[in-house]
C-alpha cells in the first residue's frame, strides 16, 4: 500500500491535524491525559489497548509535541506522559467531540459521563463557532480559501 505524503506537505489544516490525532487511540490517549492519566500502565488499563499500539501512539504524540515525558512525580524510576501546551490546546477539540457524541450518540435519558465546570459545578455550555462579533457562525456562512 503506498504511503501518504508527509503531513507537512498537506495544505489542509484538518488533514495535518488528523495525521497527528485522528485515530481512535491517539484521541483517547489525549482524553485520558486531560483526565489526569500519566503512566503507560494506567493508559493501558483505561483503554484496554495492546502494548505495542499504545507504545506507538505515545511515541508519535511525543514526537508531534502533544505529550512530553518526564520523570515520575513520585520519585520512582517510571516516566510519565504529560500534555504540553500544544497538547492542552486540543481541549476544545475533545470537548467538541464529547458534545457531538452527547447530542447524537445517546438516547435522551441514557447515562453518560459529564464534563463539569469546577468553578460552578455545572455542565459546560455547548461550544459553537462564533463570528468576530460573537454571533453564532453556521457552516453556510463560511468558506475555505484554498491554497492555489
Amino acid at each position: 500500500m503506498p504511503r501518504r505524503p508527509s503531513e507537512l506537505a498537506e495544505p489542509c489544516p484538518v488533514a495535518r491535524s488528523v495525521d497527528i490525532v485522528g485515530d481512535r487511540w491517539s484521541l483517547l490517549i489525549v482524553r485520558d491525559a486531560f483526565d489526569g492519566t500519566r503512566r503507560f500502565s494506567d493508559f493501558q488499563r483505561s483503554l484496554g489497548v495492546a502494548r505495542n499500539i499504545l507504545s506507538d501512539r505515545l511515541r508519535k504524540l511525543v514526537e508531534a509535541g502533544v505529550l512530553q515525558t518526564q520523570a515520575a512525580s513520585d520519585g520512582t524510576t517510571y516516566q510519565e506522559y504529560v500534555l504540553t501546551s500544544k497538547g492542552e490546546s486540543l481541549f476544545a477539540l475533545v470537548v467538541a467531540l464529547r458534545q457531538w457524541g452527547e447530542q447524537h450518540l445517546f438516547a435522551p435519558d441514557e447515562a453518560h459521563s459529564d464534563l463539569i465546570d469546577t468553578r460552578t459545578g455545572q455542565p459546560i455550555p455547548l461550544m459553537t463557532p462564533q463570528s468576530i462579533d460573537g454571533a453564532r457562525l453556521l457552516p453556510a456562512a463560511t468558506q475555505v480559501r484554498k491554497v492555489t
